[in-house]
């Protein structure tokens, strides 16, 4: 059983996810504010956050980033606000989705099938182990979502993750910024793929020694981005 956590301080629309929630087999945990939201995160250890953006002690942007700081849950932002740029700065941020109030609880309910489908290990990943990608001074557990460069932890957003992971595990691909976008944000994005230049150029920050001559996520002028290259 998938474990939803709902932040929203509107308590008509908390209990109302919740019952649709409950309907289609989901735990659900409840929090009306930024503050109870993070306790249960770490209590509750959610599978997704359904994250509004209007909140009384946190804006739900900052919320947003203090959960894609400590763990890669996916997040489905709530709001009023209608506007493109909203909708793009929440993706930014590392949120999966965004869904504008009122919301039809059908469409809901299929939007977080789908963030749950892209998270859910392949048959593969669930019945074998996964020994972690090695480069250089570079450890990357797929298995645990974890990074350590000369055996410190590196704290990766889930979007810097995934681009990691996706690149690592086909060093020999290059990679468009198109079927990264694809891969990592779906095919329902509403930005372009200057997403992926800005979240690769975040990456590059905390993994390379010089952003600007990268070891690890190199850029292959005219096609896209590729994991070590040569240096495999």
């Amino acid at each position: 059983m998938k474990k939803i956590l709902v932040i929203d301080d509107e308590i008509a629309i908390r209990d109302l996810i919740e019952l649709v929630l409950k309907r289609e087999n989901y735990q659900v945990k409840t929090a009306e504010n930024g503050a109870i939201g993070l306790m249960e995160i770490d209590a509750f250890h959610p599978d997704l956050v359904l994250l509004d953006l209007m909140l009384p002690d946190y804006s739900g942007y900052d919320l947003c980033r203090e959960i894609v700081k400590k763990s890669t849950i996916p997040i489905i932002m709530l709001s009023a606000k209608n506007e493109t740029i909203d909708k793009v700065l929440g993706l930014e941020l590392g949120a999966e989705d965004y869904m504008t109030k009122p919301f039809d609880n059908r469409e809901l309910i299929a939007r977080i099938k789908v963030v749950l489908r892209r998270h859910e290990p392949s048959d593969q990943i669930k019945t074998d182990k996964m020994e972690p990608i090695v480069c250089g001074e570079l450890e990357i557990d797929l298995e645990t979502k974890r990074v350590l460069k000369e055996g410190n932890q590196i704290s990766l957003t889930a979007k810097e993750f995934k681009i990691l992971e996706t690149l690592s595990k086909r060093p020999k691909k290059i990679f468009t910024r198109d079927e990264l976008l694809e891969i990592v944000w779906g095919y329902d994005y509403l930005g372009d793929s200057r997403s992926v230049d800005m979240t690769i150029m975040r990456l590059r920050k905390k993994l390379e020694d010089d952003s600007e001559n990268p070891r690890y996520v190199r850029t292959i002028y005219g096609f896209g981005y590729q994991f070590g290259g040569d240096s495999l």
